[in-house]
Protein backbone atom coordinates (compact mmCIF):
# COMPACT_ATOMS: atom_id res chain seq x y z
CA UNK A 1 0.00 0.00 0.00
CA UNK A 2 1.13 3.67 -0.81
CA UNK A 3 0.49 6.40 1.55
CA UNK A 4 0.34 10.07 -0.02
CA UNK A 5 -0.26 13.28 0.35
CA UNK A 6 -2.69 15.24 -1.67
CA UNK A 7 -3.22 19.50 -1.86
CA UNK A 8 -6.71 19.91 -0.53
CA UNK A 9 -6.42 23.80 -1.31
CA UNK A 10 -3.56 26.53 -2.96
CA UNK A 11 -0.91 27.40 -0.64
CA UNK A 12 -2.19 29.92 1.62
CA UNK A 13 -0.48 33.23 2.10
CA UNK A 14 -1.34 34.86 5.56
CA UNK A 15 -0.85 38.86 7.05
CA UNK A 16 1.64 37.63 9.70
CA UNK A 17 3.92 36.36 6.56
CA UNK A 18 3.43 33.05 7.23
CA UNK A 19 2.32 30.15 4.35
CA UNK A 20 0.20 26.78 5.20
CA UNK A 21 -1.29 24.13 2.94
CA UNK A 22 -3.48 21.72 4.06
CA UNK A 23 -3.08 17.99 2.51
CA UNK A 24 -4.97 14.29 2.80
CA UNK A 25 -3.32 11.74 4.03
CA UNK A 26 -4.21 8.75 1.08
CA UNK A 27 -3.32 5.00 0.75
CA UNK A 28 -4.32 4.14 -2.61
CA UNK A 29 -5.76 7.36 -3.21
CA UNK A 30 -7.92 6.66 -0.40
CA UNK A 31 -8.40 9.22 1.88
CA UNK A 32 -7.69 8.31 5.38
CA UNK A 33 -6.50 11.29 7.72
CA UNK A 34 -5.10 15.13 7.22
CA UNK A 35 -1.81 17.18 7.58
CA UNK A 36 -1.52 20.96 7.80
CA UNK A 37 2.20 22.12 6.99
CA UNK A 38 2.58 25.69 7.28
CA UNK A 39 5.70 27.71 8.11
CA UNK A 40 7.02 29.02 11.77
CA UNK A 41 5.09 32.16 12.77
CA UNK A 42 8.26 33.01 15.47
CA UNK A 43 11.04 31.73 13.27
CA UNK A 44 10.44 32.61 9.62
CA UNK A 45 10.33 31.11 5.80
CA UNK A 46 13.18 28.54 6.94
CA UNK A 47 11.18 26.58 9.73
CA UNK A 48 8.44 24.62 8.30
CA UNK A 49 5.90 23.59 10.95
CA UNK A 50 3.41 20.73 11.36
CA UNK A 51 0.47 22.42 12.27
CA UNK A 52 -1.88 19.49 12.62
CA UNK A 53 -1.70 15.58 11.43
CA UNK A 54 -4.48 13.50 11.91
CA UNK A 55 -5.44 9.82 10.88
CA UNK A 56 -8.45 8.59 11.34
CA UNK A 57 -9.34 6.14 13.78
CA UNK A 58 -9.56 2.99 12.03
CA UNK A 59 -6.20 3.69 10.43
CA UNK A 60 -4.38 4.48 12.97
CA UNK A 61 -1.46 2.39 14.90
CA UNK A 62 -0.34 1.29 10.79
CA UNK A 63 2.33 3.78 10.11
CA UNK A 64 -0.21 5.92 8.44
CA UNK A 65 1.36 8.79 10.73
CA UNK A 66 4.95 8.47 10.36
CA UNK A 67 5.00 8.23 6.69
CA UNK A 68 2.68 11.26 6.20
CA UNK A 69 5.24 13.19 8.63
CA UNK A 70 7.89 11.84 6.25
CA UNK A 71 5.83 13.50 3.57
CA UNK A 72 5.63 16.67 5.26
CA UNK A 73 9.38 17.01 5.37
CA UNK A 74 9.51 16.12 1.76
CA UNK A 75 7.14 19.40 1.07
CA UNK A 76 8.99 21.55 3.50
CA UNK A 77 12.26 20.55 1.84
CA UNK A 78 11.10 21.90 -1.40
CA UNK A 79 9.80 24.99 0.20
CA UNK A 80 13.32 26.04 1.32
CA UNK A 81 13.20 25.20 5.21
CA UNK A 82 16.24 24.09 6.70
CA UNK A 83 14.18 22.97 10.00
CA UNK A 84 10.89 21.79 10.90
CA UNK A 85 9.07 21.99 14.21
CA UNK A 86 5.61 20.70 15.80
CA UNK A 87 3.45 21.15 19.05
CA UNK A 88 1.93 18.49 20.84
CA UNK A 89 0.29 18.62 23.56
CA UNK A 90 1.71 16.82 26.76
CA UNK A 91 -1.37 14.64 26.99
CA UNK A 92 -1.43 13.44 23.18
CA UNK A 93 1.57 9.96 24.12
CA UNK A 94 1.42 8.86 20.59
CA UNK A 95 2.11 12.14 19.30
CA UNK A 96 4.97 12.24 20.83
CA UNK A 97 6.61 8.88 20.56
CA UNK A 98 5.69 9.60 16.60
CA UNK A 99 8.11 12.77 16.78
CA UNK A 100 10.59 11.49 18.71
CA UNK A 101 11.23 8.51 16.63
CA UNK A 102 11.65 10.42 14.03
CA UNK A 103 14.23 12.29 15.10
CA UNK A 104 12.84 15.45 16.73
CA UNK A 105 14.25 16.63 19.68
CA UNK A 106 12.78 18.53 22.52
CA UNK A 107 13.10 22.13 22.70
CA UNK A 108 10.89 24.00 25.18
CA UNK A 109 7.79 23.19 26.68
CA UNK A 110 4.74 24.98 28.47
CA UNK A 111 4.16 24.86 31.48
CA UNK A 112 0.70 25.49 34.23
CA UNK A 113 -0.22 26.03 37.34
CA UNK A 114 -3.83 26.21 38.89
CA UNK A 115 -3.48 29.23 41.38
CA UNK A 116 -5.64 29.32 44.69
CA UNK A 117 -7.15 32.49 46.52
CA UNK A 118 -4.70 33.17 49.27
CA UNK A 119 -1.40 34.73 48.48
CA UNK A 120 1.92 33.12 49.40
CA UNK A 121 4.18 34.93 51.68
CA UNK A 122 7.53 35.69 50.91
CA UNK A 123 10.60 34.50 52.97
CA UNK A 124 11.49 36.34 55.86
CA UNK A 125 14.28 39.04 54.67
CA UNK A 126 12.78 39.18 51.26
CA UNK A 127 11.12 41.65 49.32
CA UNK A 128 10.05 43.31 46.08
CA UNK A 129 10.01 46.59 44.82
CA UNK A 130 9.00 47.60 41.04
CA UNK A 131 12.57 47.78 38.79
CA UNK A 132 14.02 51.08 37.89
CA UNK A 133 14.20 52.94 34.18
CA UNK A 134 17.81 52.15 34.90
CA UNK A 135 17.70 48.73 35.91
CA UNK A 136 15.21 48.18 32.92
CA UNK A 137 17.44 49.63 30.25
CA UNK A 138 20.47 47.21 31.62
CA UNK A 139 18.38 44.40 31.66
CA UNK A 140 17.15 44.84 28.11
CA UNK A 141 20.71 45.62 26.56
CA UNK A 142 21.29 41.97 27.70
CA UNK A 143 18.22 39.95 27.90
CA UNK A 144 17.77 40.42 23.64
CA UNK A 145 21.43 38.81 23.40
CA UNK A 146 20.72 36.12 25.62
CA UNK A 147 17.49 35.02 24.46
CA UNK A 148 18.55 34.99 20.93
CA UNK A 149 21.52 32.67 21.63
CA UNK A 150 19.53 30.47 23.81
CA UNK A 151 17.17 29.74 20.44
CA UNK A 152 19.92 29.20 18.54
CA UNK A 153 21.84 26.74 20.61
CA UNK A 154 18.91 25.00 20.08
CA UNK A 155 19.51 24.41 16.25
CA UNK A 156 17.44 27.98 14.93
CA UNK A 157 19.31 29.72 12.26
CA UNK A 158 21.29 32.67 14.30
CA UNK A 159 19.70 35.31 12.25
CA UNK A 160 16.49 34.08 12.54
CA UNK A 161 17.30 33.94 16.48
CA UNK A 162 18.37 37.39 16.94
CA UNK A 163 14.82 38.47 14.34
CA UNK A 164 13.09 36.63 17.13
CA UNK A 165 14.67 38.28 20.38
CA UNK A 166 14.08 41.81 18.23
CA UNK A 167 10.54 41.01 17.26
CA UNK A 168 9.02 39.78 20.76
CA UNK A 169 10.38 42.15 22.53
CA UNK A 170 8.88 45.06 20.40
CA UNK A 171 5.68 43.18 20.34
CA UNK A 172 5.62 42.18 24.28
CA UNK A 173 7.19 45.39 25.22
CA UNK A 174 5.79 48.13 22.47
CA UNK A 175 6.27 50.99 25.62
CA UNK A 176 8.72 49.60 27.29
CA UNK A 177 8.69 49.71 31.35
CA UNK A 178 5.10 51.55 30.99
CA UNK A 179 3.69 48.57 28.75
CA UNK A 180 0.07 47.91 30.07
CA UNK A 181 -0.41 44.47 31.86
CA UNK A 182 3.50 43.89 32.28
CA UNK A 183 4.99 43.83 35.89
CA UNK A 184 8.66 44.37 36.15
CA UNK A 185 10.15 43.34 40.06
CA UNK A 186 13.30 43.18 41.32
CA UNK A 187 13.83 41.01 44.86
CA UNK A 188 15.63 42.23 47.74
CA UNK A 189 16.97 40.13 50.05
CA UNK A 190 18.22 42.07 53.51
CA UNK A 191 18.18 44.88 51.74
CA UNK A 192 20.41 43.82 48.51
CA UNK A 193 18.99 42.92 45.03
CA UNK A 194 19.38 39.01 43.93
CA UNK A 195 16.83 38.69 41.32
CA UNK A 196 14.34 39.94 38.77
CA UNK A 197 10.72 39.04 37.66
CA UNK A 198 8.90 39.67 34.40
CA UNK A 199 5.17 38.98 34.74
CA UNK A 200 2.74 39.54 32.06
CA UNK A 201 -1.16 39.81 33.45
CA UNK A 202 -3.75 38.42 31.11
CA UNK A 203 -7.65 38.06 30.62
CA UNK A 204 -6.97 34.38 30.47
CA UNK A 205 -4.11 34.13 33.47
CA UNK A 206 -0.49 35.50 33.65
CA UNK A 207 2.89 34.63 32.33
CA UNK A 208 6.10 34.17 33.47
CA UNK A 209 8.79 35.79 30.71
CA UNK A 210 11.63 36.02 32.75
CA UNK A 211 12.59 34.80 35.99
CA UNK A 212 16.27 35.48 37.18
CA UNK A 213 18.43 35.17 39.94
CA UNK A 214 21.57 37.46 39.70
CA UNK A 215 24.98 35.24 39.34
CA UNK A 216 26.58 35.90 42.32
CA UNK A 217 22.80 34.44 44.58
CA UNK A 218 22.21 31.47 43.15
CA UNK A 219 21.55 28.32 44.45
CA UNK A 220 20.32 30.32 47.43
CA UNK A 221 16.45 29.36 47.09
CA UNK A 222 15.77 32.75 45.30
CA UNK A 223 14.58 31.18 42.37
CA UNK A 224 11.98 29.98 44.47
CA UNK A 225 10.67 32.90 46.38
CA UNK A 226 10.81 35.04 42.73
CA UNK A 227 8.23 31.82 41.65
CA UNK A 228 6.35 32.56 44.94
CA UNK A 229 6.24 36.45 43.81
CA UNK A 230 5.08 35.56 40.46
CA UNK A 231 2.05 33.52 41.89
CA UNK A 232 1.34 36.41 44.86
CA UNK A 233 1.14 39.25 42.02
CA UNK A 234 -0.95 36.83 39.62
CA UNK A 235 -3.59 36.12 42.65
CA UNK A 236 -3.64 39.79 43.55
CA UNK A 237 -4.67 40.08 40.07
CA UNK A 238 -7.22 37.96 40.28
CA UNK A 239 -6.22 35.32 37.72
CA UNK A 240 -6.53 31.88 37.94
CA UNK A 241 -3.33 29.97 36.10
CA UNK A 242 0.17 30.72 35.86
CA UNK A 243 2.23 29.67 32.71
CA UNK A 244 5.73 29.54 31.99
CA UNK A 245 8.08 28.49 29.23
CA UNK A 246 10.97 26.23 29.74
CA UNK A 247 13.89 25.34 27.38
CA UNK A 248 14.85 21.44 27.45
CA UNK A 249 17.85 20.72 29.28
CA UNK A 250 17.27 23.60 32.09
CA UNK A 251 16.95 20.70 34.80
CA UNK A 252 17.07 22.77 37.51
CA UNK A 253 14.46 25.21 36.40
CA UNK A 254 12.59 21.86 35.40
CA UNK A 255 12.76 20.59 39.05
CA UNK A 256 11.80 23.59 40.49
CA UNK A 257 8.72 23.91 38.43
CA UNK A 258 7.51 20.51 39.16
CA UNK A 259 8.33 20.92 43.16
CA UNK A 260 6.22 23.86 42.73
CA UNK A 261 2.85 21.99 41.56
CA UNK A 262 3.51 23.14 38.14
CA UNK A 263 2.44 20.53 35.01
CA UNK A 264 3.35 20.23 30.93
CA UNK A 265 0.56 21.61 29.00
CA UNK A 266 2.09 21.64 25.36
CA UNK A 267 5.93 20.13 24.35
CA UNK A 268 8.04 21.85 21.11
CA UNK A 269 9.73 19.93 19.12
CA UNK A 270 12.35 20.36 16.08
CA UNK A 271 14.20 18.73 13.67
CA UNK A 272 16.31 19.62 11.44
CA UNK A 273 15.86 18.87 7.60
CA UNK A 274 19.37 17.82 6.35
Amino acid sequence: MTTTLRPVEPLQEHADGTRSRRYQVCVNSRPVGDVRLGTSPDLGDSVARVVELRIDEPDRRRGRGTVAALAAEEVARGWGCTQIETTVPATADAGLRLFRALGYTPRNRRMEKRLGTVPPVLPAGDRARPMTEAEFDAWRETESERYARTWSERGVPEAAARAKARDDHRRLLPHGLATDGVLFSVLEHEGGRVGILWLALREDGAFVFDVETDPSHRGRGHGRTLMLLAERQAIEAGLPVLGLNVFAGNTPAERLYASLGYRPVTHSLAKPLL
